[in-house]
C-alpha cells in the first residue's frame, strides 16, 4: 500500500561554508544555544520520516554524532555517511545508503542542514505532493524584480516575476526516480562538466535526467539557507520571534 512507503530524509551537513568566514562548518555554529544542524534534525525526528541519513565530512562523523545525534535523542538518525567533493557527490552517497532501508518504493527528502526553519507544515505538504507528482520542491515567489544578466553584465531581459521562484529545501522524490537520475549524473559527470553544465539542486537532476516534471510547492520566507554571517543574525531574529510567540 503507497501510504506504507518508507519516507527517509537526507540531511546534508558536510559544506565547509567559506562564506561564513569561520574555522567552524556553518551547519556546527550555535543559534542561541544549539547548532544549526539540530533544528532541522529536530523537524525532521518528530515528523513523519522513518529514517534519516546525515551526510557529513569524514572528520566530523565522532563530533556530529556524539555531540549533537546522540546528546539530544535523534533516535531517527540510522547512519552517518561521508560527503563528497560537491553537493551533488554528497547527495549522491545519502541515496546510495537510503537503499538499505527500503525493500521497495519509499520518498526521499532532501534537506540542506544550514537551513534551520523547517516545519512539519512544509514536510507535510510536501509529503502529499510527493505522492501524486513523484517530485517536489519546496519555495516561494519572488518578491523583487529579477534581471537576466548578459555576460557583459548588462540587463539583458526580464522574467514575468509571478513565474519565478527562489528554490528552497526539502526537495522530495521517490527513491526509483532520483536515485536512477542521480546514477546518471555521476555516470556522465565528466562530459557534463566539458559542458559547462552546472548542477545547484536536486530538482535540476530530474530536469536533466528523466521526463518527470517537478512540482512546486509553497514553503516559506522564513525557511532560509544560513551562508554568512548576516544570515546568522537573522537566523537569531527569527528564533527570537518564535520563542516570544
Amino acid at each position: 500500500m503507497e501510504d506504507a512507503m518508507k519516507t527517509i530524509a537526507i540531511l546534508l551537513a558536510a559544506g565547509q561554508g567559506k562564506r561564513m568566514n569561520s574555522k567552524k562548518a556553518k551547519q556546527y555554529l550555535l543559534l542561541q544555544d544549539k547548532p544549526i544542524l539540530y533544528y532541522s534534525l529536530k523537524a525532521f525526528q518528530e515528523s513523519r520520516i522513518d529514517h534519516i541519513i546525515l551526510v557529513t565530512g569524514a572528520a566530523d562523523k565522532d563530533y556530529v554524532r556524539e555531540e549533537i545525534v546522540e546528546k539530544y535523542g535523534f533516535t531517527k538518525v540510522s547512519c552517518i555517511v561521508d560527503g563528497g567533493k560537491e553537493r551533488y557527490h554528497s547527495v549522491y552517497n545519502g541515496l546510495q545508503a537510503a537503499k538499505q532501508y527500503t525493500s521497495g518504493e519509499s520518498y526521499v527528502f532532501i534537506h540542506d542542514g544550514a537551513r534551520p526553519f523547517v516545519t512539519e507544515d512544509m514536510i507535510e505538504q510536501a509529503y502529499a505532493c510527493v505522492k501524486e507528482e513523484r517530485a517536489c520542491v519546496v519555495g516561494m515567489p519572488v518578491k523583487d524584480t529579477i534581471k537576466i544578466a548578459d555576460e557583459a553584465g548588462y540587463a539583458a531581459n526580464t522574467p514575468k516575476r509571478s513565474l519565478v521562484w527562489m528554490i528552497q529545501t526539502p526537495q522530495v522524490f521517490t527513491l526509483s526516480l532520483i536515485t536512477g537520475a542521480y546514477e546518471e549524473l555521476i555516470g556522465r559527470e565528466k562530459e557534463l562538466l566539458q559542458d559547462g553544465v552546472q548542477i545547484t539542486d536536486d530538482a535540476c537532476v530530474v530536469e536533466l535526467f528523466t521526463d518527470c516534471r517537478v512540482k512546486l510547492v509553497e514553503g516559506s520566507y522564513e525557511n532560509i539557507k544560513i551562508t554568512t554571517p548576516e544570515d546568522l543574525k537573522v537566523a537569531e531574529q527569527l528564533l527570537l520571534t518564535r520563542t516570544e510567540n
